[in-house]
């Protein structure tokens, strides 16, 4: 029997949004470490950080190399960084027909010893959203916060 994803995406129909949520066997403070040290970052992100201003006001860019040697950029802004509780930035993929979003990503301690993330995405409009959802985003996401939970228990 199949268990359910342990990161859960919520699509409303008819809404520019995205809304992520996970609980993570991690205390809230290394949960934070995860999306702000460039170090964990490349790790369970699978990336280059070429740049990672972990800051109110810094930037971001990060790069993928797919299987074909193709690389890919992405790159944003961090408008609100308050530690350990919440990061306000952008995201844009280079050179896609996506344009950028608004991510609002808030870090919840549960325990002492486990957390809670929730991301809201804003997209430019409906369709935007809908298409980013064909892609396989839901299983992406999944897949790389097991390995963020995985690499940050060590």
């Amino acid at each position: 029997m199949k268990t359910a994803p342990k990161t859960q995406v919520h699509a409303e129909p008819g809404k520019q949004e995205i809304i992520i949520t996970r609980e993570f066997d991690l205390p809230v403070e290394l949960l934070f470490k995860a999306f702000t040290e460039a170090e964990f970052v490349a790790q369970w992100m699978s990336t280059n950080v070429v740049k990672l201003e972990s800051r109110t006001h810094g930037s971001w860019r990060f790069e993928t190399t797919d299987p074909k040697g193709n690389i890919h950029g992405f790159n944003g802004v961090i408008h609100t960084l308050e530690t350990p509780n919440k990061i306000t930035r952008t995201f844009e993929m280079e050179h896609t027909p996506f344009p950028p979003q608004m991510e609002f990503l808030e870090f919840e301690p549960i325990t002492g010893e486990t957390s809670r993330l929730r991301m809201q995405i804003i997209y430019k409009s409906v369709e935007v959203r809908d298409n980013m959802l064909k892609l396989p985003f839901a299983a992406g996401i999944n897949m790389a916060h097991n390995r963020l939970e995985e690499i940050m228990k060590k």
